[in-house]
């Protein structure tokens, strides 16, 4: 039941799509202006596409180089930094093994010893 809306919408949108293309590719006066109008349209907008792609490479080109930049100034620091953290890491792995050996149960002695000397 669903399908019959979905048939219905798809129905109106054919109906839209032949109006349209008969107004545009009309024999008569009409049509020759608005293919004109058409025309001019895409032309123009093809024109801000290519201005916004000239925008959106020049910011990027920016950003590469203000990256670049900054991955020059944080050499020395990123050093530093590795160092740090590795001894961090000997840190932790040294706390994990005394937590294990913590952690480990006990052995009980033997039974003999656990019982009561009468």
């Amino acid at each position: 039941m669903s399908e019959r809306g979905g048939g219905f919408g798809a129905f109106l949108f054919g109906i839209v799509l032949g109006a349209v293309a008969g107004f545009i590719f009309a024999p008569t006066a009409g049509g020759e202006s608005t293919r004109r109008k058409v025309s001019k349209g895409l032309r123009n907008l093809k024109e801000l596409a290519e201005e916004k792609v000239d925008d959106v490479r020049g910011l990027l080109r920016e950003a590469e180089e203000q990256a670049a930049e900054e991955d020059e100034e944080a050499g020395e620091e990123d050093e530093a930094e590795l160092s740090t953290r590795e001894q961090l890491r000997r840190r932790l792995d040294a706390a994990r093994r005394r937590r294990a050996r913590a952690a480990r149960p006990v052995p009980p002695a033997s039974e003999e010893e656990d019982e009561p000397l009468a």
